[in-house]
C-alpha cells in the first residue's frame, strides 16, 4: 500500500519497544470518558497493524470494557496502545513514536464527549459517540 509505513518507539523509559506497520500515518484523537481519565485529555494513537512489543514483560495490560483492552508499562506508566480484543490492530500512542513528523491529525471520535476547555484547530473527520458505535460497534445479533 502506498501509504503504509513502518514505525517504531518505545515508552519513556525504553522498556518496552515498538515495531508496528501504519496503513496510513494518520493519528486518531478519542475524547471519549475513558480515555480521558486513562490519559487526562484526549487519546491519540495510530492504527498499526503487525505490532510487535519487545518488553512484553513489562506490558501491563487492564480490560477497559467487554471488547477492549489498554496497555500500559509497568515501569514508568506511559501509556502504549488501546486494542480490540479480537482484532489484530492496534491504536499505539502516537507520541510514543520516534518520528512522528509524516504523522498527520486525521480523525476525532466521541465528539460530543469532549469538554469545552480545549479544541483542536486542525481539519479532521468529526464522528459523535453515536456515530462510533453504529460504524464501529458490533453487528447487531
Amino acid at each position: 500500500m502506498a501509504n503504509e509505513m513502518e514505525l517504531t518507539g518505545r515508552c519513556m523509559c525504553g522498556a518496552v519497544k515498538i515495531v508496528a506497520t501504519a496503513r496510513k500515518p494518520t493519528v486518531a484523537a478519542c475524547h471519549c470518558n475513558m480515555c480521558r481519565q486513562w490519559s487526562s485529555g484526549p487519546f491519540m494513537g495510530v492504527n498499526c497493524q503487525n505490532a510487535a512489543f519487545e518488553g512484553e514483560e513489562s506490558i501491563g495490560r487492564t480490560r477497559s470494557s467487554d471488547w477492549a483492552e489498554r496497555g500500559f508499562c509497568t515501569k514508568c506508566g506511559s501509556n502504549l496502545f488501546y486494542h480490540i480484543i479480537d482484532s489484530k490492530d492496534y491504536q499505539i500512542a502516537a507520541g510514543l513514536f520516534d518520528d512522528q513528523s509524516k504523522l498527520r491529525m486525521s480523525l476525532q471520535v466521541f465528539t460530543d464527549s469532549k469538554p469545552k476547555f480545549y479544541e483542536f484547530s486542525n481539519e479532521t473527520k468529526m464522528m459523535t459517540g453515536a456515530e462510533v458505535a453504529a460504524s464501529f460497534g458490533p453487528s447487531p445479533k
